[in-house]
C-alpha cells in the first residue's frame, strides 16, 4: 500500500507564490507517488474569521480553484472540506487531553500568527487550540509525510509528540508523521518581509491577472543602499533576486543580471521587467487552468463533494482503531 500524504490549507482567500514553493509544488510532483489527501482547513480559518464565517463558502472554491489550477489531480488526489468530516472534531476532542497549556504558549507559529493578528479583546479559545485540530487532521489520515513550509515544522512537531502520547497510551493506532520542506523553505514577500502573507499586503497570488502582477513586482523592495542605477548592488537578501532564482528558469540569464547589479551596470526597472516576463511566462498556464475549472463550478463541487467522501470513509476507519484502542466501544 503505498504511503500517505496530509496537507492542506486555511481559505482565509487565494494563494500564492508562497505557498506554491512551499508546498503545492511538493503536492503535484508527489500525488503519483502517495495516496494523497487535501485539507480545505475551513473550521481552522473560523479561528479568526468567526464574525465574519459567510466567507467561507465563497474561500473553500476560490483554493479548490488554486489546487487545480496548479496541478493538483482530482483523479489522483482528494480534495477534501474539513468541515465535512465531523470524526475530526472528536478526534481533537481527545487529543486535548494529551496537550497542556503550556505547551501550546510555547509554541512558536502560534506566538508569530497571534502577533499578525493582533487579537484586541484577547485570543479565543478556538486560536490556541487549532493546532490540536491540526494534530488531528494529519494523524486521522495516518498520513506519513506532511508537506509543509518552514513556518509550519513546530505544528508538525506537535502533531508528533501527540501522537507518540496516544501511541503511549492506548497502543500503537496512529502513525508519527514526518514533515516535507519544498525547495524554497520560505519566499520573503515583495515588502522585504520574512513571510509573504495574505493579510499581509505583499503577497503575488497565483490567479493574479497581469497588470496586479506589475503593480505588485514594480513595487517591490530592491537594495535599500543603492541610490543609483550605477551604484553597486547587492544581490544577497534582494526580493527581487530571490524571486528570479526560483521562477526564472534561465540562469544564465539570472546570473548575467547578478553580474551586472553588483557592477552598478543595471537598474531595478529592468530587473524587475525581467522577473515581470518570468513571473507571467510561470503564471499563465495556471491562469489558463484556473479560469477553464471556474467556468465549470459543478464540476468543481463534484470533485470536493467525492474527495470528502472518500476522506470520510478513511477517517471514520481510524476512529473505529481509536475508540477500541481507548476503551470507548461501548454499547449502550
Amino acid at each position: 500500500m503505498p504511503k500517505r500524504i496530509l496537507t492542506g490549507d486555511r481559505p482565509t482567500g487565494p494563494l500564492h507564490l508562497g505557498h506554491f514553493v512551499g508546498s503545492l509544488q511538493n503536492r503535484v510532483q508527489l500525488q503519483d507517488e502517495y495516496d494523497t489527501y487535501i485539507l480545505i482547513a475551513d473550521i481552522q480559518a473560523l479561528t479568526d474569521n468567526f464574525e465574519h464565517p459567510e466567507l467561507l463558502a465563497a474561500n473553500v472554491v476560490e483554493v479548490a480553484l488554486d489546487y487545480l489550477a496548479v496541478g493538483i489531480d482530482p483523479e489522483k488526489s482528494k480534495i477534501v472540506v474539513q468541515s465535512m468530516v465531523p470524526e475530526l472534531a472528536e478526534l481533537t476532542i481527545y487529543f486535548m487531553n494529551l496537550v497542556t497549556v503550556a505547551t501550546l504558549e510555547r509554541n512558536p507559529t502560534v506566538k508569530e500568527e497571534i502577533k499578525l493578528r493582533n487579537f484586541a479583546k484577547g485570543v479565543p479559545v478556538g486560536f490556541w487550540s487549532y493546532p490540536i485540530s491540526q494534530a488531528a487532521d494529519i494523524a486521522i489520515f495516518k498520513a506519513d509525510l506532511v508537506p509543509v513550509g518552514d513556518d509550519q515544522l513546530p505544528m508538525i512537531e506537535q502533531t508528533r509528540e501527540i501522537v507518540r502520547r496516544f501511541n503511549r497510551l492506548y497502543g500503537k493506532v496512529l502513525i508519527e508523521p514526518k514533515a516535507m520542506l519544498g525547495k524554497v523553505a520560505r519566499l520573503p514577500g515583495t515588502d522585504g518581509g520574512s513571510k509573504m502573507g495574505k493579510s499581509l499586503g505583499n503577497s503575488i497570488n497565483l490567479g493574479d491577472p497581469p497588470d496586479a502582477v506589475r503593480k505588485r513586482v514594480m513595487s517591490m523592495f530592491t537594495d535599500p543602499t543603492r541610490i543609483h542605477p550605477t551604484d553597486p548592488g547587492h544581490v544577497e537578501g534582494n526580493p527581487v533576486f530571490t524571486y528570479l532564482d526560483v521562477f526564472n528558469p534561465d540562469k544564465a540569464e539570472v546570473d548575467e543580471l547578478k553580474d551586472r547589479y553588483r557592477k552598478g551596470t543595471v537598474g531595478d526597472v529592468e530587473v524587475k521587467e525581467r522577473l515581470l516576463a518570468a513571473l507571467n511566462k510561470f503564471l499563465e498556464p495556471i491562469r489558463e487552468r484556473r479560469n477553464r475549472f471556474a467556468a465549470e463550478p459543478d464540476k468543481v463541487r463534484e470533485i470536493l463533494v467525492e474527495g470528502t467522501r472518500r476522506a470520510r470513509a478513511l477517517a471514520q476507519e481510524t476512529m473505529k482503531e481509536v475508540r477500541v484502542a481507548m476503551k470507548l466501544d461501548y454499547k449502550l
